[in-house]
């Protein structure tokens, strides 16, 4: 947990690590750009929690999950 400031007030928000392409191209085993602009857009793989205009971003933990279904002899790097 930690603590933002948010319109002049104090928050306490969860802590979240998140991943974008890059990323996950390492995660993957060091795959192409198009192939994981192929994978990250087909309807199984998760939806990004936010679309920035450097390009969307991932919960860490939902890509990991994803990876242990159905890229599982990549689960383990």
């Amino acid at each position: 947990m930690t603590r933002v400031k948010e319109l002049g007030q104090l928050s306490t928000v969860r802590l979240m690590e998140l991943v974008g392409a890059h990323e996950i191209r390492i995660m993957l085993g060091g795959i192409s750009k198009q192939r994981v602009y192929v994978i990250t857009s087909h309807r199984n793989f998760p939806e990004p929690v936010a679309d920035l205009m450097q390009g969307k971003v991932w919960r860490k933990a939902d890509v990991e999950a994803w990876i242990r279904t159905h890229r599982p002899e990549l689960a383990g790097e």
